[in-house]
Order: structure tokens, then C-alpha cells, then sequence
């Protein structure tokens, strides 16, 4: 039975508030509804075949189109942003590139970790909730649509959700709630304007026009998602890249707001900054494991990223 206890819009506001003491950046609220727009855009882009191997994506469709059907009595999704932008980076020099994200531990164990402590506040505030689930890339969720229609910021030409004045080096998480929750009124622009630089700077060419990405082309999907052999036409555009990719990010104006995150999980190891191109290419399982314990490159997996240093020999 939905919760009919009427909440202000001054608690929605200690909500946000609470998220961001507890590490967050920023968070918003949505009404829990069918995403029209969002899922008509979806539907175009699986007919394309722009999933590649993603095959994922085809199932628990209208799940992923409405939180009501995935979770029964949502009524309202809270949307926060974690900012993963480093202090440190990877080496310039004599060293293959790994995505931002995953330079420390596991994005999905600090994300759920914080999210149930804002649950942990909430039902203080309100009550126990039953049927309360949260979510961080690991549901059929439309991650950036919620983030968008909760005010956090747009879409960009590069399909990543760009905050107005923090960028997009953001993880997004959710928490699917069976109460209605007052809105806090943001208005957000598309500030894209004319600007292509993350079209132009794809090598691969994945960007076949702005917001539209086909993966079967990009470094990230192919370093990560996709199994077998390389495609061998692109094998001069990979520019280093061993595991995911940052360019149509790096090269993002919105970035010069990009500020070093403050979670100390996420850092960059001493032990990855000093791999070497040579420490790589003799990589064993036993040095995988120990780079990449509770790490999301082992999503891809030690034969994976084998396979993409290897293919950039």
C-alpha cells in the first residue's frame, strides 16, 4: 500500500542536505512516472544495434522505463552524484591508460555503502519504509535520465550527464522510495551550444553525432564490455587505452570545473602508479589480483585486460 503521510518540501531539502555530509555532491528528487522521451530515445538506439554484445540492455525493458514496475510502490527516486575526479593521475610517460572511475576500489561497494546511510536517515525522519531498494549501475535504471529530471544537470553532446558547475566526472546512485517526496525546483539547460569537441576528438568515431554513441566503435565498450578479438581497424586509434576511456570527457569544457574528489577509496594506488608499459606487458593473474582487488576492472577480467595490452603491442 503506498505511504500516504504528506512530507514538506523542507525535509526533501535535509535529504540533500544529508547527502552531502555524508560525501555526495550533489542530489536531487524526481517523481517515479514512465520516462517517454528517454525510453522512445532507447528504443531507436537498441534498433540500431548501437549495444554491440550489451545484450543486457534488451532485457526487463519497461522496467528499465518505469522504477514502478521494477520496484512495486515507488514513488519517488532520489538521485545523487559522486564525483570521481582525481587529485593524481596515471603517468604521462611510458604507461597505458586506464579510465578515471576505476583507478580505486569498486564504485558500487562506496556508492551502496553511503546510499544506506542516507536510507538509515530517512526512515528515522519518516518511519521504516518496506520495499526500499538502491541502486548504483546495477538495475535496469536509467541512470542519467533520473539525474537529468531530478535537475543534477544534461545530457551533453557525449551522452554524459554534465553538471553545470562541477562537470561529469560523476557515479550516480539511487534510492527508489515508496513515498512521494516534494520536488526541489531546478531549472537545467542543455549547454552544449555549437560546441563538438567530443565529437571531433572520438578517434574511433564512436560519437556518429551529438547524444548518440554507437559502442560497437568506442574504447570504453571495447576495452570492457566486449568479449573475443579486437577489431583490428581501429587498433592504431586505441591511444594507450588498456581499460575504459576519458577523452570526450578530457576534452569537455565543462571540465575546467572538475575538482579533485574527496573519497579516499577512490585514489590512485602506489602500486598502479608505478606500472611501467614493460610491467604491463608481463602482467601475471597473481599481479592482477593484487592491483585490482575490489576493483571495477575486474569486470573485464585478467584474460580481458591481457588481451587489450596485448593488442596494443
Amino acid at each position: 500500500m503506498e505511504n500516504q503521510t504528506h512530507f514538506d518540501l523542507s525535509f526533501s531539502q535535509s535529504i540533500i542536505e544529508e547527502a552531502i555530509r555524508l560525501g555526495f555532491d550533489d542530489g536531487g528528487i524526481s517523481h517515479a512516472t514512465h520516462l517517454n522521451d528517454d525510453a522512445s530515445k532507447m528504443e531507436k538506439w537498441l534498433d540500431d544495434g548501437f549495444q554491440g554484445e550489451m545484450t543486457y540492455l534488451e532485457r526487463n525493458k519497461e522496467k528499465r522505463y518505469d522504477p514502478r514496475l521494477l520496484v512495486e510502490n515507488t514513488q519517488s527516486v532520489v538521485t545523487v552524484l559522486m564525483n570521481y575526479f582525481p587529485e593524481e593521475k596515471l603517468p604521462e610517460t611510458n604507461q597505458f591508460k586506464i579510465s578515471k572511475y576505476a583507478y580505486g576500489q569498486d564504485y558500487h561497494f562506496v556508492i551502496r555503502e553511503k546510499l544506506q546511510q542516507l536510507l538509515l536517515f530517512i526512515e528515522d525522519k519518516a518511519g521504516k519504509m518496506e520495499g526500499v531498494r538502491a541502486f548504483t549501475d546495477s538495475a535496469p535504471v536509467l541512470d542519467r535520465a533520473w539525474a537529468e529530471k531530478s535537475g543534477l544537470g544534461f545530457i551533453g553532446k557525449n551522452t554524459c550527464l554534465i553538471h553545470p558547475r562541477k562537470g561529469s566526472f560523476f557515479f550516480i546512485g539511487h534510492l527508489l522510495l515508496p513515498v512521494k517526496l516534494e520536488l526541489i525546483q531546478k531549472e537545467i539547460t542543455d549547454y552544449c551550444g555549437t560546441c563538438r569537441r567530443c565529437i571531433d576528438a572520438c578517434p574511433t568515431g564512436a560519437l556518429v553525432e551529438a547524444h548518440r554513441l554507437d559502442a560497437r566503435k568506442c574504447i570504453s565498450y571495447l576495452t570492457i564490455e566486449h568479449r573475443g578479438p579486437l577489431p583490428q581497424t581501429l587498433k592504431s586509434q586505441f591511444k594507450d587505452w588498456i581499460f575504459g576511456c576519458d577523452i570526450c570527457q578530457d576534452v569537455c569544457p565543462w571540465n575546467r570545473f572538475a575538482k579533485p574528489h574527496q573519497e579516499a577509496r577512490f585514489r590512485l594506488s602506489d602500486q598502479l602508479k608505478k606500472m611501467t608499459k614493460a610491467d604491463w606487458q608481463t602482467l601475471d593473474k597473481t599481479t592482477f589480483n593484487e592491483l585490482f582487488k575490489d576493483s571495477a576492472v575486474k569486470r573485464t577480467k585478467f584474460e580481458g585486460l591481457k588481451r587489450n595490452i596485448e593488442f596494443l603491442k
